[in-house]
């Protein structure tokens, strides 16, 4: 059955808990087969069945505005937006229908079209203000009773009408165990108990902290925002008619734009004129700028510092690879660390436990403690009430775990989603790929050993021809150090044996040319060699020809990332590579790895892994380049893959992508995944702790209406700038 994934724009999404609500009952919707909201992007993403797709939208639709009445949902599917610093266009220029300048939250209060937000808080602000002078006036001055109690009421409907509003909107709905319920009451109840100060005190402290914590969480969005702005604005065309400003997504393959200084570059391509330095920070977390120049490739979100560039564009925007960053890093929300959903789950439940519990409270004390009154415990069971409201935790973790996904991105660091980074606290073990991973991958022939009767010359000829077809390193090696020219038609019958090697036919000749299980494989009596590095055995009509030695280079960064690695707990280090024993032993006792398994096939490479987990508690990364490792990336409990940097196949097959080739940054991403989870953890306690001690002060009598919106309103506040923390990490 064909599926279609469609995404929205949730402009005014500012709760958390809705938000948590919505995607609950949109993935109920029969042909929905996922649904998932960002509340840090506010972005709804599903997946659904093809058919009757237009009705499934409408639905969607309806449950939103049922829980969020003020929320606009834009269809994104339908049309993608451009947009500059003043506008938003659509792909052919025209306007996209919606504004992005006033694109904040109403705070929860409002009913009024999205677009006149800019007016509403002038008329929110008006009301707050005015409400605020009646309450002090009331407080300040002695009137009689009746005038207090007109000044009290009129600044309490003032402050607190929006509030009452959706309330009474909510029930009606059956939506009324959300925090606008639970003020009316606690407002109504004080009123019952003519404690006027305190209710009219409580809803402005609470229509304050609401404004402050739609504040933050604003802020909180706008860093993320920051964080991830590595979206280009536009490109220039060239064109036969002159050079035009245009849309990304408006240029074609082939077609060449020019990079001026200081503008990012819009699109992946190959440089076919100028030279100038380049800054790939925003990709890659690295401060220093390389040089590019004729022939060499650049990507998209990189900024052009000094010269003038021009690209010949080698893939469609939606293709390039600041698209495939953003894309990512949007899309990790889906996967949801086990510590969100545990707290998504704990409120559905908590918040209703909670209001039963005060209304037992309201009613049975009353009726078996001697001197106690039902005013008294009705007044208890509202602070009861108010404390109930999960809001801190609902908003701060998500946010926290966005933003640790987001502080890792500019580190050069894709983390796929918050199950991953979370799942990076408990990392016992880094199993490595040798080639491209610890080494560069960048091999030179070091030496050629010609035996019976056959020329070194002669070796390099029969392993160029051998390794013709190949794109591995090695090959492209050995095809580099043989100086002639490959005559493709003396080469036939050219046969691949995975894991051992290459068998073909050059000029009438079986020529035989990989590891030393290809020469057992043809019981041809080889040579063993005892020299560092990889060994390319060579047979010529079943008689052994000689051997290659092909060096690779250790990167700078990795003996210092694993030693990162051993200070951040990792217990054990493990090599699995294809190559020679004794090369593969040299490299990793150089870099610090004291356990190695050589001369692998592939499928003993996931045998390896699915071993190593078995003895081990905590989790398993493999460290690959992306491309050949992608059964044991699979296997790990976390792949991670190198280079990730214009590679589709990295960015594909892993669940952690290191956009540079340096094994220092997975310390970087544990330091990150911990940093998370710790200021997650402290939200949690603190939240969690705060009400608890307010709940039992209020059952004991001993905390007020103050205590408990403070409990709810100024705890969500401070958890959401504490979640804000984790998005200043730099690695």
């Amino acid at each position: 059955m064909n599926k279609i994934q469609r995404e929205f724009l949730l402009e005014g999404l500012g709760c958390a808990n809705c938000a948590a609500k919505i995607e609950r009952r949109i993935k109920k919707i029969q042909k929905i087969t996922h649904a998932d909201i960002n509340f840090a992007t506010k972005k709804l993403t599903i997946e659904s069945d093809a058919y009757e797709l237009e009705e499934t939208i409408k639905e969607i639709k309806e449950i939103i505005k049922k829980i969020e009445p003020h929320v606009q949902v834009v269809d994104k599917g339908k049309k993608e937006c451009f947009l500059d610093k003043n506008n938003h266009y659509g792909a052919n220029g025209d306007c996209c229908g919606h504004n992005h300048a006033h694109d904040d939250q109403s705070n929860g209060s409002s009913g009024e079209h999205y677009h006149e937000h800019e007016n509403f808080n002038k008329k929110e602000v008006i009301a707050l203000t005015s409400g605020a002078v009646l309450f002090f006036i009331a407080i300040i001055f002695q009137f009689n009773f009746w005038i207090e109690l007109l000044l009290y009421v009129v600044s309490y409907l003032l402050i607190g009408k929006d509030v009452l509003l959706k309330a009474i909107r909510n029930i009606f709905r059956g939506e009324f165990l959300d925090e606008n319920f639970l003020m009316t009451i606690a407002g109504i109840s004080a009123f019952v108990m003519k404690e006027f100060p305190e209710a009219v005190a409580v809803m402005l402290f609470f229509r304050v902290g609401e404004i402050f914590e739609g504040a933050a969480v604003n802020r909180s969005r706008k860093s993320i925002e920051a964080l991830l702005d590595i979206r280009p604005d536009f490109a220039n065309l060239k064109t036969k008619d002159g050079i035009f400003k245009v849309s990304p997504d408006e240029v074609n393959i082939g077609q060449d734009i020019i990079v001026k200084p200081g503008e990012k570059i819009p699109l992946d391509g190959k440089v076919v004129a100028g030279a100038s330095m380049i800054d790939t920070s925003i990709l890659t977390g690295e401060a220093i700028p390389r040089k590019v120049q004729v022939g060499d490739e650049v990507f998209s979100g990189a900024i052009n510092k000094n010269g003038v560039l021009t690209v010949e564009v080698t893939k469609g925007f939606r293709e390039s690879t600041v698209s495939k960053i953003l894309e990512l890093v949007e899309r990790a929300s889906s996967r949801k660390a086990q510590t969100e959903k545990f707290i998504t789950k704990f409120a559905r439940y908590y918040t209703p436990s909670v209001v039963f519990v005060a209304l037992m409270l309201a009613v049975i004390p009353p009726l078996f403690i001697t001197g106690a009154t039902f005013a008294q415990w009705i007044y208890r069971a509202a602070i009861f009430l108010v404390v109930s409201c999960p809001c801190a935790l609902v908003i701060s973790i998500p946010l926290g775990f966005f933003g640790g996904i987001g502080a890792a991105s500019k580190n050069g660091i894709l983390i796929k989603g918050g199950n991953y980074l979370e799942a990076l606290n408990k990392v016992d073990a880094v199993v490595f790929d040798k080639t491209g991973t610890i080494t560069k991958g960048v091999f030179n022939v070091t030496k050629k050993i010609a035996v019976n009767e056959f020329e070194e010359d002669e070796i390099i000829y029969y392993a160029a021809y051998a390794e013709y077809y190949s794109n591995h390193p090695i090959a492209v090696s050995i095809r580099k150090s043989y100086k002639g020219k490959i005559q493709e038609e003396l080469m036939k019958d050219y046969e691949e044996i995975s894991g051992h090697g290459v068998k073909v036919i050059v000029d009438g000749k079986v020529v035989l040319a990989g590891n030393k299980k290809l020469m057992k494989k043809y019981d041809i009596d080889y040579k063993e060699i005892d020299e560092l590095g990889t060994i390319v055995h060579i047979a010529v009509d079943e008689k052994y020809a000689g051997a290659i030695i092909i060096s690779d280079e250790i990167k700078e960064d990795s003996a210092k990332g694993i030693e990162q690695l051993m200070k951040l707990g990792v217990k054990r280090f493990v090599m699995l590579t294809g190559d020679h024993k004794k090369a593969a032993e040299g490299i990793a006792k150089e870099v610090g790895i004291d356990e190695v398994y050589a001369e692998l096939l592939p499928h003993e490479k996931v045998e390896k892994l699915e071993a190593i987990q078995k003895s081990m508690k905590g989790n398993i990364v493999f460290i690959g380049d992306g491309i050949n490792d992608a059964p044991v990336l699979a296997r790990a409990d976390i792949g991670v893959a190198m280079g990730g940097l214009g590679s589709d196949a990295a960015i594909e097959a892993a669940d952690v992508v290191l956009m540079t080739d340096e094994i220092s940054k997975m310390a970087t991403a544990i330091r990150v995944a911990k940093r998370t989870r710790k200021i997650v953890w402290q939200n949690i306690i603190f939240s969690l702790g705060v009400k608890g001690i307010v709940m039992v002060l209020g059952v004991a009598g001993m905390a007020n209406l103050w205590g408990a919106v403070f409990a709810d309103v100024g705890v969500a506040l401070i958890a959401i700038l504490n979640a804000m923390r984790v998005m200043k990490d730099k690695g």
